[in-house]
């Protein structure tokens, strides 16, 4: 299944570079080739990512995957959705470390 947040990083790497070959996204995220393949598909189908031919200067014809209107709004709404998740990681994180300084200093290890 499609996670919202690789949906999110997938569009975000997208956007950033369109002559990505899916080895490549595959790589940038840390993911299996195939995996790559049944992402990029699966934004395709929801018509968030539209493909292009285009020659690349190896002599060899290649892909570019361009977000669509619909796939810049939807970026968008994950955009924010991605940074509460984030923030709120970032705020339970945050206490537990100030907890452990707390438990460190009463220990004398501070």
């Amino acid at each position: 299944m499609l996670t919202d947040e690789m949906r999110y990083k997938l569009m975000r790497l997208l956007e950033a570079n369109p002559g990505m070959s899916q080895r490549d996204v595959a790589r940038e995220l840390g993911i299996s080739l195939g995996k790559a393949n049944y992402c990029l598909k699966a934004l395709i189908r929801k018509g968030w990512v539209k493909v292009s031919n285009f020659k690349n200067s190896h002599n060899k014809v290649a892909y570019m995957y361009l977000l669509t209107p619909r796939g810049i709004e939807s970026k968008a709404t994950l955009t924010v959705k991605y940074l509460h998740i984030k923030i709120r990681e970032y705020e339970a994180l945050r206490v537990e470390i100030e907890e452990m300084r707390r438990e460190a200093q009463r220990h004398g290890e501070i």
